[in-house]
């Protein structure tokens, strides 16, 4: 039991500000909060045939998007949400196609491609936190202000912003690409040479509005077990076990691309066709317009700085010069039904991007990300009232003991992926197909993110800091992005189609695969999975991906009625009917939990705990609020050993079922060739219920109870009036 008079007045205005709960349980807040979205676009097209041999074109693009993403949670205390995301894009496209002769055509095409996207937080522009909270050495910047800042007390849903906003990227992309192919008998030949700049402004540091971070349990009576509920008591008391901030600049990122390759699609016999071919690729590692970029050197453990000069002066990162990618295929007529083909080929992936966490300019003193983290008793510890020390990120006051630093290895290699497949067509009956493949891909030298500066396990009885136990003293969090991550997917695809015949087509899709990996995207981590590795223990990494979902079927039955005679066929004929009934496997969990501030190795990683059997509830007694179970998932207790023994994503959501239905209809006019289309969908025609995955923290209240849902049935109109 807390007394009111030790609850400080931040923490009761925030939780003052906080709806009412209105239902009952561990997740005591239940809302749908409306979406609103708008979107605008338009295309301009222009075709002219100069000549006999010669034709040329031009296209002009705009998509204009607005959309409002509110929190689950209304109110100033909610908003961690995207808030007003604001997108424009334009495009613009010229090409030209010129025929010397009958067996050579060369063509040529111009993209250019501008961006303008960004979100800002629902609170935006209104008063900051020095106005309405009392909290000093936030920005007050209109650019920046407004609400409160990010509140994140681990265990529970974040209050306050998001606090990866505002941010925005603006990229402009110019890609001329010119082919020739040739005809020479039972050779095709192509031939082309692609070139990519990209220019990309960047203003996506965060947290620019001050986060506070609650997991240190410094509110633990001696001898209590770990729970999340004492998170909240050390934000009640303003106990922050860390509390983050970064200056905020526009950086301007360049890459320069080029490709260039060879093909050759032979007609070897009237069964057989080979398609072989070499590309290659060569890309500048991304540079800043102004030099303003830094990276870790760990020869020495130093930061080196950009400068005019060479690619790796401007970098800091050698150029890849090795990314050569060949490719073949093949296809053979077994027989007048039977089809076999097979194809290797490799692709390099040239563009990383995890958000922010491999931009070298993430570095001090161009960026300053200021990270304390704090233990009672610190003559330095500051409660949340107290604010953030005054210009805290600013270039002058940068310290790499409290700020992150950004490393990528001199030495990283471009990434790439070898795909393969194997697939026999056979035709079963008329117009009866039945496609059978082994289709399988490895990602190798994929990037992934770690905390080069992984501290070593606290000892029995100790109490240092994570900082005070990292290796690279003088350094704290050192983000490395690395060459670290490889993938593995490997599937059985089906695919049955009935062409379109005596109205009726039907087309069954169905995979069973597996996918393995180390570390899911940064930007694409769900359900208590992480992208950043354990460095110290990387094997234990291994698991299924995020994304894995070893059934998936899709079953689409489209019907058109006859078209009829007489007034009647105006109101009953030509009606097309789609089912589209879709089948898979639930998505990975991630068991998780949140150890005390001086049991973590790192203040990044996502911490496993104990299994001493089966994670998931016996399925007879399985349901949303016990689908994961609570008594074979444990919090380790051993402080030397922070990771438990339970795998990455060892758990599994609940499967999804979802049946869609649309009618369509033309109702020609007779007026100048006018007609009106009638269109009506209804997405999960049945209502089933979908669960969303359970909540993964064994630390947290919630754990193993589901509180959301994939949409419940939709019914939408369309009526479009074409002349």
């Amino acid at each position: 039991m807390i007394p009111q008079s030790r609850i400080s007045p931040f923490a009761r205005k925030v939780f003052d500000e906080l709806p009412l709960p209105n239902t009952t349980g561990a997740n005591n807040f239940q809302n749908l909060p409306r979406r609103t979205g708008f979107s605008d676009k338009g295309d301009l097209k222009i075709d002219h045939a100069l000549n006999a041999h010669t034709s040329l074109f031009a296209r002009l693009s705009q998509r204009k998007q607005n959309d409002l993403v509110p929190a689950a949670i209304p109110g100033p205390s909610g908003g961690a949400s995207n808030g007003h995301v604001r997108v424009i894009n334009q495009q613009l496209t010229v090409g030209a196609t010129y025929t010397p002769a009958a067996s050579q055509l060369v063509e040529f095409r111009l993209g250019i491609s501008r961006t303008k996207a960004g979100k800002t937080p629902i609170d935006f522009g209104g008063p900051g936190m020095l106005a309405g909270y009392g909290i000093t050495g936030i920005p007050e910047d209109p650019g920046v202000s407004g609400g409160l800042n990010t509140q994140s007390i681990s265990g529970f849903t974040a209050m306050g912003r998001q606090n990866s906003n505002p941010q925005h990227q603006d990229p402009l992309v110019i890609n001329p690409r010119l082919n020739y192919s040739l005809i020479r008998r039972s050779h095709s030949l192509k031939f082309g040479y692609e070139h990519q700049a990209v220019n990309t402004d960047i203003e996506d540091f965060h947290p620019k509005y001050g986060q506070d971070t609650y997991a240190g349990q410094f509110s633990r009576a001696p001898g209590a077990g770990a729970s999340s509920n004492f998170n909240i008591a050390d934000f009640l008391f303003g106990a922050r076990s860390a509390y983050s901030i970064t200056n905020s600049l526009v950086i301007k990122y360049r890459q320069r691309m080029h490709f260039g390759y060879v093909q050759d699609d032979w007609k070897v016999s009237p069964r057989l066709t080979v398609n072989a071919g070499l590309r290659y690729e060569f890309s500048t590692p991304q540079y800043e317009d102004q030099n303003r970029l830094s990276n870790f050197d760990a020869s020495n453990n130093t930061l080196i700085h950009a400068k005019e000069g060479s690619i790796y002066d401007r970098s800091l990162v050698h150029a890849d010069l090795n990314n050569f990618a060949p490719r073949i295929g093949i296809a053979y007529s077994v027989n007048r039904k039977t089809v076999l083909r097979s194809a290797y080929g490799i692709s390099y992936i040239q563009f990383n991007r995890l958000g922010g966490e491999n931009v070298l300019s993430y570095n001090g003193p161009t960026i300053v990300t200021v990270l304390i983290n704090q233990t009672p008793g610190s003559p330095s510890f500051r409660l949340t009232q107290d604010g953030y020390p005054a210009n805290l990120a600013v270039p002058a006051n940068y310290s790499p003991l409290t700020s992150r630093v950004t490393y990528i290895p001199s030495d990283f290699r471009t990434p790439y992926v070898q795909s393969w497949h194997l697939t026999i067509q056979r035709e079963l009956a008329h117009n009866l197909l039945l496609d059978v493949a082994y289709v399988g891909n490895h990602g190798t030298k994929l990037m992934v993110l770690a905390d080069w500066n992984q501290a070593r396990p606290s000892r029995v009885g100790e109490s240092l800091t994570v900082d005070q136990r990292r290796p690279i003293q003088g350094y704290s969090f050192i983000e490395i992005a690395y060459n670290g991550n490889s993938s593995s997917y490997n599937a059985l695809q089906t695919k049955l189609e009935k062409r379109y015949s005596r109205g009726v087509y039907l087309l069954n899709s169905f995979t069973w695969s597996k996918s393995i990996d180390f570390a899911s995207g940064h930007l694409e981590t769900g359900n208590g999975d992480t992208s950043r590795l354990n460095i110290r223990d990387v094997r234990n990494e291994r698991g299924l991906s995020g994304y894995d979902r070893p059934f998936n079927n899709t079953t689409t039955v489209t019907w058109q009625a006859p078209k009829g005679h007489g007034p009647a066929a105006f109101v009953w004929g030509r009606w097309r009917a789609s089912v589209i009934n879709t089948l898979h496997s639930g998505q990975p969990v991630n068991l998780t939990y949140g150890p005390a501030a001086n049991n973590q190795v790192s203040t990044v990683l996502n911490y496993r705990p104990n299994v001493i059997g089966d994670p998931m509830t016996p399925a007879g007694q399985r349901g949303p609020n016990n689908y994961l179970n609570r008594a074979t998932v444990l919090v380790p207790t051993d402080v030397t050993h922070p990771y438990g023994n339970a795998g990455r994503n060892t758990a599994r959501s609940s499967p999804y079922y979802q049946a869609d239905v649309r009618l369509q209809k033309t109702f020609p006019l007779h007026w100048e060739k006018s007609r009106l289309e009638f269109q009506a969908e209804c997405f999960n025609l049945l209502n089933k219920t979908n669960f969303a995955a359970p909540a993964s923290s064994r630390s947290a209240a919630t754990f193993g109870t589901i509180t959301a849902a994939y949409p419940a049935r939709i019914i939408q109109f369309a009526l479009r009036f074409a002349f």
